[in-house]
């Protein structure tokens, strides 16, 4: 009949999925998994628990659906029972998945502290059968053809694809500040198909007549398949390289929080630090990955598109399989070249792992598929969450991981790894105890060659090998061993500065001494090492002011307390050596010196404006040197002030040449006072033309006014 030579046959045959993250449960959150780590995540391997481990075979199957639920109680009592009574659920949307991953001979190596790579073949069986009308499957084992049925199946894909992997992983540790760890990995790997078939159907329904024992088909189907054969010859060649090929990837990061991080670090007799590879070193781990990025290039399969409205004899499918009930009865609508890619289950994974205390650890894991389930010739991953607890060290780990399943619902079960040997199971537990949706195991067995773990029973720092007390906490200095106390002044000599006579701690372990002979001892003289006055308690003081000579800023100088030791001539409270006019009062905002006032202001610029040059030049005239010389006077009186000298112009002449002039006979002035004793660093020159007049340069007062010198002070 239609329905079970063509679309349960296709379905039912696709009931086998290889889901990634749902392969080896358990196993995948152990630090000694070795080379198994970089199925979830490739920056595992890095800083590794292991040197070397190889994998010799190692297998991991999976079913799961939302259509039959079964008791593995009752395979024990009556096998045929268990699926005749099983529970099922038919709606419009139920699915089928499962797995088969196989990892062959693989090999991971530690090659540094920073440094890991691996190498791995692995065979996986991937199927995805989706939005399957629950109807369909119960009509699978026959109907009465005395009465109508319709089933509407609507939008329905199915895909399978076998194909092999040789993969190549390299991690390494990308941060490592003490108690912040990260470490990356990234795998490539080259995909071989060996074998694929596909379908997607859209808006597929069966109508049987019974009165005329018709059925009538609607909606459209796509068919692929590589045309080297069907499904038996498949697993013939299992572990056969195909003709089609393509590329995958894997990229994934680890974070890890160490707290105690110095704990797990010890040293040798030199003083080296030494990483204790052995041991787990974080508090908590948190991993993310995406695995199974790429596609397979099939080539020389075949894809048609076949138009299924129409209505015939439910005798024209007995003894056809889907492929000829297809070709058979239905017009092709569509063909192409080739089959399609066969698109990678692309999942994304994110990882937690707390070290709740020694070695015991909680696991939280999430796999989300970032694959759409109905695309074409495109699997999927089932989407999880799980929680795992473990007891895990280097020779044996348990694990019993608890996960709920989308649409499958809660799984329990548990899991070991016992030196060479691991063996588990997702839902082992959940599938004694009742009703189960999903079976899955995995076993397999491997050469693990573990990091040397280091020891320390002393807790000193120092690895035993080479402490000389590995019972007695002790310095390195030390050679591990506690120090001794010579001379029995309760001072261990490493901090003795006299181990063989006693003294006081606050000599460090040595008598007291009078080193400068001046009648203080040591602990008493505040100067220990120059003799003093037993008053000043040991100190000297030279100039007799009372303030020793340590604390005095004038020493051989006499002077006041309130000014440390030095003298202020001018009185105006601010000591001689910070005053910078020790000779003449004034104010500490001015460092004592006298502030130039308006008046003094008003003052130079009355002589300034004084000068006289010779016409056109910028020579001064010998009648202007006495003027200089108040000038020179008054700055004398303020020497910390600073004053430009300003060089003005009336408008007659050009611009040009009045600016230069200015320029020249500011610079004459300022390089007149220079000469005579003014500091250079207290002025500058500037000439300013015709710009600034102070009076109207029509008249000839006017002009007489504008041509002068300015000299003012720098605020």
């Amino acid at each position: 009949m239609f329905t079970k030579k063509i679309l349960v046959g296709a379905l039912l045959i696709l009931s086998v999925s290889a889901i990634n993250a749902q392969s080896y449960e358990g196993l995948l959150t152990d630090n000694y998994n070795g080379v198994h780590g970089i199925i979830s995540n490739p920056s595992n391997i890095a800083d590794s628990r292991l040197k070397l481990d190889v994998n010799l075979i190692g297998l991991s199957a999976f079913f799961g659906n939302n259509y039959l639920g079964v008791n593995l109680n009752d395979l024990f009592n009556d096998i045929d029972k268990t699926f005749d009574e099983a529970n099922t659920n038919s709606n419009e949307n139920n699915f089928f998945v499962s797995n088969l991953d196989v990892l062959g001979p693989s090999v991971m190596l530690s090659l540094s502290e920073k440094h890991s790579i691996a190498l791995y073949s692995r065979a996986r069986l991937f199927i995805n059968v989706d939005d399957i009308n629950g109807t369909t499957i119960d009509k699978e084992g026959g109907f009465n053809e005395d009465e109508d049925f319709f089933i509407n199946e609507g939008d329905l894909s199915g895909d399978i694809n076998l194909w092999t992997e040789i993969g190549a992983s390299y991690a390494r540790v990308l941060m490592d500040n003490g108690k912040h760890f990260l470490k990356g990995g990234i795998t490539l790997k080259y995909l071989s198909g060996t074998h694929h078939a596909y379908l997607k159907g859209s808006e597929v329904s069966i109508d049987f007549n019974s009165a005329t024992q018709e059925v009538t088909t609607d909606g459209a189907l796509t068919y692929g398949n590589d045309v080297s054969g069907g499904e038996d010859d498949s697993f013939g060649d299992f572990f056969k390289f195909g003709k089609s090929s393509g590329l995958g990837s894997d990229i994934g990061l680890v974070y890890e929080w160490r707290p105690d991080h110095k704990d797990h670090k010890l040293t040798d007799t030199k003083g080296n630090i030494i990483v204790n590879k052995g041991v787990n070193k974080y508090k908590i781990k948190f991993g993310a990955s995406i695995t199974d990025i790429g596609s397979i290039k099939n080539k020389g399969g075949e894809e048609e598109t076949y138009n299924l409205d129409k209505t015939q004899s439910i005798d024209n499918f007995d003894g056809l399989d889907l492929e000829e009930g297809l070709k058979n009865n239905f017009d092709v609508i569509g063909t192409a070249q080739s089959s399609s890619r066969s698109s990678l289950p692309t999942a994304f994974h994110a990882n937690v792992d707390w070290n709740i205390y020694s070695k015991f650890y909680l696991n939280f894991n999430s796999d989300v598929s970032l694959r759409g389930k109905n695309r074409i010739n495109t699997n999927h991953i089932q989407n999880q969450i799980s929680l795992t607890p473990r007891l895990e060290t280097a020779w044996l780990s348990i694990y019993s991981p608890v996960s709920i399943m989308k649409e499958i619902g809660f799984r329990w079960g548990a899991g070991l790894r016992a030196g060479p040997f691991y063996l588990g199971s997702s839902s082992i537990l959940t599938s004694f105890m009742g009703q189960t949706k999903t079976l899955d195991i995995y076993a397999g067995v491997k050469v693990p060659i573990y990091q040397h773990k280091l020891r320390d029973k002393d807790g000193d720092g120092l690895k035993d090998d080479m402490d000389s007390c590995p019972e007695i906490p002790g310095p390195l200095e030390n050679n591990g061993c506690p120090w001794k106390d010579t001379d029995g002044d309760e001072i261990l000599d490493k901090d003795d500065n006299c181990p063989n006579e006693a003294g006081p701690i606050e000599n460090n372990g040595c008598p007291w001494k009078d080193s400068d002979g001046d009648g203080v001892l040591d602990k008493d003289d505040d100067c220990p090492q120059v003799p003093g006055l037993k008053e000043l308690n040991g100190c000297p003081d030279a100039d007799g002011d009372g303030i020793i000579d340590q604390n005095d800023r004038c020493p051989n100088n006499p002077g006041t307390k309130e000014h440390k030791g030095c003298p202020d001539t001018d009185g105006d409270t601010l000591a001689d050596i910070d005053d910078e006019c020790p000779q003449t009062a004034g104010p500490v905002s001015n460092n004592g010196c006298p502030e130039v006032t308006q008046e003094v202001q008003k003052q130079l610029n009355d002589y300034a404006k004084t000068i006289l040059f010779d016409t056109g030049k910028a020579t001064i005239k010998t009648e202007s040197v006495s003027v200089m010389v108040d000038i020179i006077q008054i700055l004398n009186e303020y020497p910390s002030a600073r004053f430009t000298v300003e060089g003005h112009t009336d408008s007659v002449g050009s611009s040009e040449s009045n600016q230069k002039l200015s320029e020249a006979r500011a610079n004459s002035v300022r390089d007149f006072l220079i000469n005579e004793g003014i500091s250079g660093n207290r002025l500058s020159a500037i000439g300013f033309g015709e710009e600034k007049p102070i009076a109207s340069n029509t008249t000839k007062l006017g002009r007489k006014q504008n041509r002068r010198v300015e000299i003012n002070l720098i605020k």
